[in-house]
């Protein structure tokens, strides 16, 4: 049996590590000028910890906003907690990088998606837009969000 290189997997790992680093240095140095994210997760991930009432409403996965307010942001190699303010209320979330879908940071129309190995390749259907949520209190005032640009994994896949 020959052994190949699993670069779809390689780059997944080398794309979790920039956003290790980049949420490890908005950790220690705060968020530059009109740097956020907009982070898309799986809510169904065995690691993922939130709120019941989150689970409830957003059962399969979530969008979350990192801008104005957000506190105890802690980076490890598994993934990241921080709590976030929902409708004026703090809530703590924690998410492993395996349950990242995507992280976008508009402010630089730069954007990453992370394919699932299980979807089919055949399938054409475009995926639904995540309802977002964990938006800091002055956000509804923020401009439409730009197109970023998105490194998809099915060109480097056979």
């Amino acid at each position: 049996m020959a052994r190949e290189i699993d670069y779809g997997k390689l780059m997944h790992s080398a794309m979790r590590g920039l956003i290790q680093e980049v949420l490890t240095d908005v950790r220690d140095k705060g968020l530059p000028g009109a740097h956020h994210f907009f982070i898309t997760f799986d809510t169904t991930h065995p690691e993922a910890r939130l709120a019941a009432w989150l689970r409830d409403r957003y059962p399969t996965e979530m969008t979350v906003v990192m801008q104005h307010w957000f506190d105890n942001l802690e980076v490890n190699d598994d993934g990241f907690g921080v709590t976030l303010n929902f409708g004026d209320e703090p809530e703590s979330l924690y998410i492993p990088y395996d349950a990242i879908q995507t992280f976008v940071d508009p402010s630089v129309e730069f954007g990453l998606r992370f394919e699932s190995h299980d979807e089919d390749d055949d399938e054409d259907d475009a995926p639904e837009e995540p309802e977002q949520a964990g938006f800091a209190e002055d956000v509804e005032e923020e401009p439409e969000q730009k197109d970023a640009e998105v490194v998809s994994l099915d060109s480097f896949r056979k």
